[in-house]
């Protein structure tokens, strides 16, 4: 298994591309800061024609995901500037709050495209050949 580059997880998730094929685009806008379209996915891939919500309510289990997501976050920035920098408690709250706020969606659209990669596997063939 490849741990970078197209034909990993990795790939698939930091780009929000099909896990299947890593080259469908999951979705509608690429951009997650443009917020009345950050949810907006795809019904399946353009390319492979993968189902991009394989049940009904399927990403409700993105959401554990996202709390995993979230604590590694505040623990990174936590030790960033509350022990390495020093900040005292409120100021380091704050940070974290903003992070939280500004890394919001993105974190949102990552949780969704890791999670489908935990049920969805790459194949190299699944792409038609041009």
């Amino acid at each position: 298994m490849k741990l970078i580059g197209k034909g990993s997880k990795p790939f698939s998730i930091t780009t929000a591309k099909c896990p299947k094929c890593h080259e469908g685009e999951m979705f509608v806008d690429p951009n997650p800061y443009h917020l009345r379209n950050m949810d907006k996915m795809h019904a399946s891939c353009s390319v492979c024609g993968q189902d991009y919500e394989p049940e009904p309510n399927f990403y409700y289990g993105a959401m554990y995901v996202s709390y995993a997501y979230t604590v590694a976050l505040f623990v990174a920035v936590y030790v960033i500037f509350g022990v390495w920098i020093g900040w005292s408690m409120w100021p380091t709250v704050g940070t974290l709050a903003g992070t939280l706020v500004v890394l919001g969606p993105y974190l949102f659209r990552i949780a969704r495209v890791t999670y489908l990669n935990f049920f969805v596997h790459y194949d190299a063939d699944a792409a038609p050949k041009s």
